[in-house]
């Protein structure tokens, strides 16, 4: 599905970075950030731009080489690996950041990969995450899974990262205006945790 919808000279989400994840890019902690379906690498190549060393994660090939691609343009470098999250092994306490935007899995799959992205952090270290919360449901054609079961409430990411500090957890609604893909009101939960 993914290798389908990156296939396009289009950036279907835009080069620009999410918006949430650049107005709190000074709370992240400097050093390593693992970017989680970083797609086609606007995320992971804005935060290589900042000096991060970013290794993005993601499950389209077609994705990541057009990461690959952008990172190239903007005379940055980017880990890529292609891999299913149902099979990839986060590492105990090496990642000091770890970014997740409009990353939706099934629950199984959201409590195991957040589960293991808690404890991959390092001492201090951060987990970013917006996602698409059941509203946008409401609001079809601007973006998000079309099924209740792949969205995300603050209640649910609290819970899912209850090991760490969370000092933001907001549902709200804004103008997400990333690509054709995402363009248009959207409703969404906004989190920042920290490992102490």
């Amino acid at each position: 599905m993914w290798d389908k919808t990156y296939s396009t000279d289009e950036f279907v989400y835009g080069t620009e970075p999410n918006a949430f994840l650049k107005a709190n890019t000074d709370k992240l902690k400097p050093g390593s950030v693992l970017c989680l379906g970083d797609g086609e690498g606007r995320n992971g190549v804005y935060l290589a731009k900042l000096g991060f060393e970013v290794t993005s994660v993601d499950l389209s090939e077609t994705g990541l080489a057009k990461a690959r691609e952008l990172a190239e343009a903007n005379n940055v470098e980017i880990n890529t690996i292609c891999a299913d999250l149902n099979d990839y092994a986060e590492e105990p306490n090496c990642w000091d950041n770890i970014v997740s935007i409009f990353c939706h899995l099934p629950p199984p799959l959201r409590k195991k990969v957040h589960a293991a992205s808690a404890e991959a952090l390092t001492e201090n270290g951060i987990f970013l995450l917006e996602a698409y919360t059941p509203r946008q449901l409401e609001m079809p054609g601007t973006g998000g899974p079309p099924v209740p079961e792949l969205l995300y409430s603050a209640g649910m990411l609290k819970d899912d990262f209850q090991s760490l500090e969370v000092f933001q957890a907001l549902e709200t609604e804004r103008e997400v205006n990333e690509g054709s893909k995402h363009y248009g009101p959207g409703a969404v939960v906004q989190l920042l945790a920290r490992k102490t």
